[in-house]
């Protein structure tokens, strides 16, 4: 085939071979080879050549140096770079609005799915949240076990699955209590880290139990420079009287992908109604209500010309309080005089204050403490979800919306189609957070939710909501977090129909209607599920298979006999970088379908094709075109379907499965 063609790869990239390939092209002679474990020669780093090239001191050996390891944390690293051969199936059936909606819900493994998605999503995703096992006991982690063996995993730590359950519960008499959360979360964030924006930031909501160890972790992947805040949650509203000390709030570590100490990270969190209270136009000032704030400042080491005499209009003179300093100079001070920026109180004879008026604020930026009336509580989270399931509460202690909701304002812009991901979903908390928030002022945000379906239990009490859960139905958390999500959108577009029953609040607002009464809130989700290839092996090693290959008809089944072409769609996709949320066509062409993507930017054809099919989706110019081998009947067909392209699409970049 031409340049323009090729075959796709349909797995992950294998990022340690690709940083390889990064280093020989920035320091060839570092590069060098030698022999594995195997007898193989391989490619390997001269550490002595590279130390040199980088002209700095190298630690290595056993010299002591500052560091934060544990066991495994080499297989951590190469969990997080390894490549998979898996896929995400669509699931239309279980989806919302699937053909139109933008947002996504995506179930499996949340390492796997992360890694399907680093190709398609690199650098897009402006916020992260997260609300991970805090490794108290009783949370369930997941147990990655990097491909060891069932007597090497014994060997370590003697609670090996025999059932190969990918989550166990870590319990704190389990000798690798803190290694098993560390194991789980580091390679999750690693990957995450490439997903975010150059301006995004991602939050982290913890507990006592890690916060310390979370904090080195993303010290280590996001960069110690890069830490933005430790936010302290009032996640309770009163003590509880069986502990010596109750615990009544948790942590939100945030970090940024770049932080640049020049320009703010975050947006301003807007007035609530108390601080509106305080906004008033006692003068009649023309901007408009204002409220008054204190010109002095401390003295540290302010300069003679902040130090000054002060005339009031109605005579009165002043000089600075004792140990402060006017908070200008006397030049600027005159100048907002002159302004009728500076309030001296009803009768002119006060010390003078600085007039904020509302109009020229875009808010307050928040400190780094959140009390439950600025960001709610446990409670009423529960009280939101069992609002959604008929007064039943079917989730434990899930994140209340209002708290989401300050975390998406503060990361992301209204005006700009930003992508919001929770892959610790839970109970679709962040998912019903930002279309509240899209609501409420016409935004665009999308989200993507990853969650494992965890399979509910209504045996024992550890998670009293699961009884309820299994109940009503759900069989995995994942049935919860879909379903939170339908009900959910369902009374947003309730309350957007404009009626006297429903009064206009502080939280939401009327959604803009289109002529037709349409919502235009995204309220809907497509469903993606995390499986194996589509590919069978003999796609990926075609070599070892050549001697059961008798004739051309064996190679026709390279592709699973269960999987739909969508499935099939969805894997190229992954394997383009097209995002997962594109919109899709189906166009009849002499009889035969032909799946397209964002208009004519992909055309995909599964079905065995003639010439004149070849040649009509060549005049549809598309960016990438995409057949199976079994499409082609002959090597005739092949040499046509280039020259077709050539003819009419030269500039198509040509694939095949």
């Amino acid at each position: 085939m031409g340049d323009k063609s090729g075959k796709l790869q349909m797995k992950t990239e294998d990022l340690a071979h690709s940083n390889l390939a990064t280093l020989q092209a920035l320091f060839p002679n570092a590069v060098t080879e030698t022999i594995d474990e195997d007898g193989k020669v391989v490619r390997a780093i001269d550490a002595d050549a590279l130390a040199q090239e980088i002209n700095t001191h190298v630690v290595s050996g056993k010299e002591e140096r500052y560091q934060f390891t544990w066991p495994d944390k080499a297989k951590a690293k190469l969990a997080a770079n390894a490549p998979i051969r898996a896929t995400l199936r669509p699931c239309r059936e279980e989806s919302k609005d699937f053909d139109n909606t933008e947002n996504l819900y995506i179930e499996g493994d949340n390492l796997d799915v992360l890694k399907l998605l680093r190709e398609t999503y690199l650098g897009k995703v402006k916020m992260i949240y997260i609300d991970p096992p805090y490794n108290t006991g009783n949370d369930f982690v997941y147990n990655d076990n990097y491909k060891v063996d069932s007597d090497q995993w014994d060997e370590m730590s003697g609670d090996y699955d025999q059932d190969g359950n990918r989550m166990v519960k870590n319990l704190d008499s389990n000798g690798r209590f803190h290694t098993d959360w560390l194991n789980m979360i580091y390679p999750r964030l690693r990957v995450a880290r490439d997903l975010l924006r150059d301006d995004g930031v991602i939050f982290i909501s913890i507990d006592d139990n890690e916060v310390e160890n979370l904090k080195k972790i993303c010290n280590e992947v996001f960069g110690e420079g890069n830490f933005v805040a430790g936010i302290v949650w009032q996640k309770k509203t009163s003590p509880d009287a069986r502990m010596d000390i109750s615990a009544a709030h948790d942590f939100i570590i945030i970090y940024a992908k770049h932080r640049n100490d020049s320009t703010y990270l975050l947006n301003t969190i807007a007035y609530d109604e108390e601080r509106l209270k305080n906004f008033k136009n006692p003068d009649n000032d023309p901007r408009g209500v204002w409220a008054s704030v204190d010109v002095t400042g401390q003295t540290g080491r302010a300069p003679k010309s902040q130090f000054y005499e002060i005339t009031s209009p109605s005579g009165k003179k002043y000089l600075p309080p004792e140990g402060r300093c006017w908070a200008m100079a006397e030049k600027t001070f005159y100048e907002l005089y002159a302004d009728n920026r500076l309030w001296f109180g009803e009768n002119g004879n006060n010390r003078p204050r600085v007039k904020k008026f509302l109009s020229e604020s875009d808010g307050v930026r928040p400190w780094t403490w959140w009390d439950n009336k600025f960001a709610s509580h446990n409670q009423e989270g529960n009280q939101e979800l069992m609002e959604l399931f008929d007064g039943k509460l079917i989730f434990d202690n899930p994140k209340p919306t209002m708290l989401l909701k300050r975390i998406i304002e503060l990361a992301t812009k209204k005006d700009e189609p930003c992508l919001c991901l929770d892959f610790f979903s839970g109970s679709g908390s962040l998912g019903e957070a930002v279309m509240r928030l899209n609501a409420h002022d016409g935004g665009k945000r999308r989200f993507i939710l990853i969650q494992i379906p965890q399979v509910l239990s209504d045996k024992g009490n550890d998670f009293k909501a699961n009884n309820v859960a299994t109940l009503l139905g759900f069989t995995n958390l994942c049935d919860i977090g879909k379903e939170r999500i339908r009900r959910a959108g369902e009374k947003i577009v309730a309350r957007s129909v404009v009626s006297d029953q429903w009064p206009v609040d502080s939280d939401e607002r009327l959604l803009d209607m289109g002529e037709e009464g349409s919502n235009q809130c995204d309220t809907g989700f497509r469903v993606l599920k995390l499986d194996s290839s589509n590919m069978k092996d003999v796609f990926y090693t075609p070599q070892e298979y050549a001697p059961l290959i008798r004739n051309l008809d064996d190679l026709v089944d390279n592709i699973k006999e269960d999987r739909t072409a969508e499935d099939l769609l969805f894997q190229v996709m992954l394997d383009l970088g097209i995002p997962l949320s594109a919109k899709l066509d189906t166009r009849q062409i002499d009889g035969v379908t032909v799946h397209y993507v964002e208009g004519d930017y992909l055309a995909a054809c599964f079905d065995a094709v003639t010439d004149g099919i070849v040649t009509k989706i060549a005049q549809s110019r598309p960016k990438y075109a995409v057949f199976r081998d079994s499409s082609f009947a002959s090597d005739n067909t092949l040499v046509n379907f280039e020259q077709i392209f050539m003819t009419y699409s030269p500039e198509t970049i040509r694939k095949v499965l």
